[in-house]
């Protein structure tokens, strides 16, 4: 298997209401495992999403499989493979769990399969409206969206945020299936699902990089991660 990068981020900048947030970030994601995206709170990790799926303008370099895709529209990114996860889920709360699934399909073939293979609830709960599933159920919901279509990089932005430990481990669970299969760019301020599923990552602070590397090296250093993550060894 190659081990070219999958996606090849160089110099992005992006700049919003007068504020330059993104400054230059490059990294590359390699095109198995997990690489995670890392940083404090407003340090860039889902502007720098955002602008690799073109829904923010931005400048620079975006490598998608060798091709440079920075400024071609979402929808043709995510026709070519290129999923997202949204922080916020992105549920549409009024439809049940089988018309936001239905919603997703993109190919004549859809893989139920595996979605109820790693969501069993989801088939139980297929006629409830999404709004009144609870937060790790939406977020389910957010990761079957995807998974129902081929991809080559899935885009996760904090899945586990805001959930129960249970859910914690079961959504760290379902993403390490997932990514035996596609790489994944994960954004994550859980170190120890970092820590469980990250070979390498990359550090943002005030829109730039501030480290790359292999994640185990850095969640080890105790220093590292006071004065990047604010956060002590995990």
């Amino acid at each position: 298997m190659s081990r070219e990068p999958v996606l090849r981020v160089a110099g992005l900048s992006v700049r919003l209401g007068g504020s330059h947030i993104l400054q230059g970030v490059t990294f590359d994601v390699a095109p198995a495992g997990v690489t995670a995206l890392l940083g404090r709170n407003g340090a860039g990790k889902t502007t720098t999403l955002r602008a690799i799926l073109g829904e923010l303008p931005a400048t620079g370099s975006v490598a998608y499989d060798g091709r440079e895709i920075l400024g071609r529209p979402t929808h043709r990114l995510v026709r070519d493979g290129l999923a997202y996860v949204p922080e916020d889920r992105g549920v549409f709360a009024g439809l049940t769990v089988a018309e936001n699934l239905r919603l997703a399909e993109r190919v004549p073939d859809p893989d139920y399969a595996l979605v109820h293979e790693l969501f069993p609830e989801l088939a139980t709960r297929a006629g409830q409206r999404a709004g009144t599933l609870s937060g790790g159920q939406q977020q389910m919901v957010a990761i079957a969206r995807v998974l129902l279509n081929p991809n080559r990089l899935l885009l996760v932005d904090e899945p586990t945020k805001g959930l129960a430990p249970a859910v914690v481990t079961a959504v760290a669970t379902v993403l390490a299936r997932v990514a035996g299969r596609v790489p994944v760019l994960l954004v994550e301020q859980n170190l120890a699902v970092v820590r469980r599923l990250a070979t390498d990552a990359v550090v943002v602070e005030a829109g730039r990089v501030a480290w790359r590397g292999a994640a185990g090296e850095l969640l080890d250093d105790g220093e590292a991660t006071r004065s990047l993550l604010g956060v002590g060894r995990h």
